[in-house]
C-alpha cells in the first residue's frame, strides 16, 4: 500500500506467536517502509559511475593500444625499408639491431640471418665473376700472343734452314728478317700494353675545364676525316680528368673512322649538350654499322669486329665512363651507321657556374 503520509510504499508481514501448547496468543505486525524513487536515483547513480569507469578503461585501453600499434608499425615499417634496399650490388648491407624479447625479435634474427647469407652469396659471386675475368683475359692474352709467335717461330726456321753465308744477298736477308722480327716483337709489346691499360687505368686527376674547347682539341687529331662539332651552348664546363675525356672521344672517333663505308665519304658529327646537370655527348657516323645482335658485345673485353687489334678500346670507354657515375649506349643501323651516346654528370660547384654566368 501506499501512505501519502509519509510518501513511500508501505510493505505489511504478520508472524502469529504460539505459547508452549501451541495456542496463538499474539500477532506480531511488521511494517516495512520503502521509497522506490530513492532505489532509483542510487541506481542511477550507480549506473553512471559505471558507464564513467567502463568509459575511462575503454579509454586507456584505446591509447594503450594506439602507443603499441604505433611503436609495431614503427618497428615494421623499420624493418621493411631496410629489406627493400637489399640489393645485390648494395655495398654492404648493415643488420638490425634489436635487443627486445618480442614476437619482432623471431622477424629481426631471420632478416639478419639472411643479409650474413646474402654477404656470403656476393662474396662467392664476386669470386666466380673476377676467376671467370681472369680466365677469359688469359685466354685473350694468350691468344694475342700466339698470333705474333707464330709467324716469328716459321720465320726463323725458313731462314735457319736457308741460311748460307756465302750467299751476297744473306746482309739484306738478315735486316728483312729483323724487321719481320721487330714488327712482330712491337706487335706482342701493343698487346701487353693494352691488357695494361685495360687492368689499371691511370689516376684520376680531375680539374674543371671546358668540354667545347678540349673536345675540339682531340678531333683536331684526326685532321684528315670530315668530323663536325656542334654545341648547344658556347661553353660547358665539367670535372672531370682531360686524359680520361681524351681517351673516350678518341676511341670512339676512332672505331667511326675506322668503320667507314667505302662506297661513301665518311662523316663524323660530335654533338655536346648541356641538359641541366648532365653532360650528353653524341658522336655519329655514317660508316658499315653493327648488326642490333652485336649491340651487347662491343663492351666485351675480348669483342672486336676489326681484322686486327685486342677489342679492349671500347671496354676501357665504358670503364671510364661508369667510373664518373655515368651512361654509354649505342644504336646503329648495318648500312647507315652508328652513334654513341655518353651521359656524364657535370659535377661543377655552382660557384664556379656563377661565375661563367
Amino acid at each position: 500500500t501506499y501512505d501519502k503520509n509519509i510518501d513511500a510504499n508501505v510493505t505489511s508481514s504478520y508472524m502469529v506467536l504460539k505459547n508452549n501448547m501451541l495456542e496463538p496468543i499474539a500477532i506480531v505486525y511488521f511494517p516495512y517502509y520503502h521509497n522506490d524513487a530513492s532505489y532509483i536515483s542510487v541506481f542511477n547513480k550507480y549506473l553512471n559511475y559505471i558507464l564513467l569507469v567502463n568509459l575511462i578503461v575503454i579509454a586507456i585501453g584505446i591509447w594503450l593500444s594506439w602507443i603499441i600499434s604505433n611503436n609495431l608499425t614503427k618497428a615494421v615499417t623499420k624493418f621493411s625499408e631496410l629489406i627493400n634496399r637489399i640489393t645485390l650490388f648494395e655495398n654492404d648491407p648493415q643488420p638490425i639491431r634489436y635487443y627486445q624479447n618480442d614476437e619482432l625479435n623471431q622477424l629481426v634474427k631471420a632478416y639478419n640471418k639472411m643479409i650474413l647469407q646474402i654477404k656470403e652469396q656476393k662474396e662467392r659471386l664476386s669470386f666466380r665473376e673476377k676467376e671467370e675475368a681472369w680466365r677469359e683475359m688469359a685466354k685473350q692474352v694468350a691468344h694475342e700472343v700466339k698470333n705474333p709467335l707464330t709467324p716469328m717461330k716459321l720465320t726463323i726456321q725458313n731462314f735457319e734452314r736457308k741460311f748460307d753465308p756465302a750467299d751476297p744477298q744473306i746482309t739484306e736477308k738478315v735486316k728483312k728478317m729483323s724487321k719481320i722480327m721487330v714488327d712482330q716483337i712491337d706487335l706482342v709489346a701493343t698487346v701487353a700494353n693494352a691488357f695494361s691499360q685495360f687492368a689499371q687505368l691511370p689516376e684520376k686527376h680531375n680539374e674543371i675545364f671546358d668540354v667545347n674547347q678540349e673536345i675540339k682539341n682531340i678531333i683536331r687529331i684526326f685532321s684528315d676525316e670530315k668530323i663536325y662539332f656542334h654545341s648547344n651552348k658556347d661553353k660547358i664546363l665539367v670535372d672531370m680528368d682531360k686524359i680520361y675525356l681524351s681517351r673516350i672521344v678518341t676511341n670512339i672517333v676512332s672505331n667511326a673512322r675506322q668503320a667507314r663505308d667505302e662506297n661513301r665519304e665518311n662523316i663524323i658529327n660530335v654533338d655536346v649538350e648541356q641538359r641541366q646537370k648532365r653532360i650528353i655527348i653524341t658522336i655519329e657516323d655514317n660508316g658499315v654499322g653493327i648488326p642490333e645482335d652485336l649491340y651487347q658485345r662491343i663492351f666485351e673485353p675480348n669483342f672486336t669486329s676489326k681484322s686486327s687489334g685486342m677489342g679492349l678500346g671500347l671496354t676501357m670507354v665504358r670503364k671510364m665512363v661508369e667510373d664518373y657515375k655515368g651512361e654509354i649506349s649505342v644504336k646503329s643501323a648495318v648500312g647507315k651507321g652508328t652513334t654513341f651516346t655518353i651521359s656524364l654528370p657535370s659535377n661543377v660547384p655552382q660557384t664556379a657556374l656563377n661565375g661563367v654566368n
